[in-house]
């Protein structure tokens, strides 16, 4: 049986030297890594004590000064914890999955900085209301894109490669991310080497909402896919196809598409 925390989640209490003091914030160990349950205090919902009668304009100045320090803490507190499970992911992967939202997004955002989201664990970590992922510095593969099934919010997804050809991310991955996410508007795959036109043309014909489209140096990108970006994606305004086999067939299907009037950045090909 999993023991019971020794520190549960506690409201907020007015200091004692009156209401324009501040807070009291409720004291946890999972700051400095020794609270199994952090979640909990995550998830709490910290209520100060309101005055029940009218208070005049100075002391509801001070009271809001009060506030704003206390929301102060609390982010403090909150930054604190989530540091503290990024250290500890397997400790405390039961607490993840049961987070709300906007603290997923806090949490998202950390652990891509960190290259620490995997195809293990980002289904703990995703949430149908989310809209950006920055998943360059992690090491994921189609495994991953897979999972987004319930992501029909996302709008921006970013596997760009900043040194090595990406190995794990194919067209089976894009396709999957097509299908799971019909309002994407930017979508990066700089240096993922082995996806192909069926990719793209996949994107193409579910995401219509594309503004921006990264495919420089996938080697597998013929005019096939510009083609079809040209002819269903109205609103593209930026396409890098650089390094890829696309050739002035491909440039030509793609400025006298849909898009031709949008259009902004537009690279010649590298043979």
């Amino acid at each position: 049986m999993r023991p019971s925390c020794r520190f549960p989640p506690q409201p907020l209490r007015p200091s004692p030297g009156g209401p324009g003091a501040g807070l009291h914030l409720p004291s946890c160990p999972a700051a400095g890594g020794g609270c199994r349950h952090f979640g909990a205090v995550l998830r709490s919902r910290w209520v100060a004590a309101a005055p029940r009668s009218p208070l005049p304009a100075a002391a509801m100045s001070r009271l809001s000064g009060g506030w704003d320090r206390a929301g102060e803490e609390v982010q403090l507190l909150l930054d604190l914890c989530l540091q503290c499970l990024t250290k500890n992911l397997s400790r405390y992967a039961a607490d993840i999955k049961s987070l709300p939202p906007n603290i997923k997004d806090k949490l998202i955002t950390l652990m891509s900085r960190q290259g620490q989201i995997t195809d293990s664990n980002i289904s703990e970590v995703l949430h149908p209301a989310v809209e950006s992922l920055d998943l360059r510095d992690c090491d994921i593969s189609d495994n991953a894109l897979l999972q987004l099934y319930n992501c029909k919010q996302l709008k921006k997804i970013n596997l760009n490669s900043c040194k090595e050809n990406r190995l794990g991310i194919t067209s089976e991955g894009v396709i999957a991310l097509a299908l799971s996410c019909p309002y994407l508007c930017e979508a990066s795959f700089k240096r993922c080497c082995d996806i192909t036109d069926s990719g793209v043309l996949a994107l193409a014909l579910n995401c219509q909402f594309l503004q921006i489209v990264n495919l420089g140096s996938c080697s597998g990108i013929m005019d096939a896919s510009l083609q079809a970006l040209g002819e269903n994606c109205k609103f593209l305004h930026s396409v890098d196809f650089s390094s890829t086999r696309v050739t002035d067939d491909g440039v030509v299907a793609l400025v006298s598409g849909t898009c031709s009037k949008n259009l902004k950045q537009c690279p010649r090909p590298a043979f």
